[in-house]
C-alpha cells in the first residue's frame, strides 16, 4: 500500500474533469447499463459481452476503459487514489462485478485488463470493504430492479 498523500488542487481539478466526462450522454447510458443490467454470474457471462458481436459490447468497453483510464492517473502519480475513490465510488462497483473473473479474463484477454483499477483499489485501505459490500448487495439490488419492471 502506498504512503498516504495529500490531495492537491490539481487532483481536485482532474476529479472535476473526470466528472464532466461522466456526464457525456453515451457514457452515461453505458454506465446505467453496467449498473442496472450487467450482473455477471459466471465467466461465460462476462465473455459473452466481450464479444464484438454482443449488443452491449460498446457499453462494456466504454465503462471499463473509462474507469481504467481514470485509475491510470493514480497509477502514474497524477491523482490521489483516496480522493478519486471518495468521489467516484462507481469504480468500486465496476470492480466488484468483475474481480472474481479477472484472473481468467487476463489469461484470455491480456494481463493489463483493469490493472489500473485493481492497483488503485489496493492503495486505499477502506476500498476492499466497499467492494465486498457491493458484492453482498448485488443480488438484492438486482431483485429490486426486476421488481420495478
Amino acid at each position: 500500500m502506498a504512503d498516504k498523500s495529500v490531495p492537491t488542487f490539481e487532483d481536485a481539478q482532474l476529479i472535476l474533469k473526470l466528472y464532466e466526462l461522466r456526464r457525456e450522454e453515451k457514457l452515461r447510458a453505458a454506465r446505467d447499463w453496467y449498473r442496472t443490467k450487467f450482473f455477471p454470474q459466471s465467466l461465460e457471462d462476462v465473455q459473452a459481452v466481450l464479444s464484438p458481436a454482443h449488443p452491449d459490447n460498446a457499453f462494456w468497453r466504454m465503462v471499463t476503459s473509462y474507469w481504467d483510464m481514470a485509475a491510470s492517473f493514480v497509477s502514474h502519480g497524477l491523482l490521489d487514489a483516496e480522493l478519486l475513490l471518495e468521489s467516484s465510488g462507481e469504480m468500486l462497483l465496476v470492480w466488484s462485478r468483475l474481480e472474481d473473473f479477472i484472473p481468467r479474463l487476463r489469461q484470455e484477454y491480456g494481463p493489463r485488463l483493469l490493472a489500473n483499477v485493481e492497483k488503485t483499489i489496493a492503495r486505499v485501505p477502506w476500498a476492499a470493504e466497499r467492494v465486498r459490500l457491493f458484492k453482498e448487495r448485488a443480488p438484492r439490488f438486482r431483485e429490486q430492479l426486476a421488481a420495478r419492471k
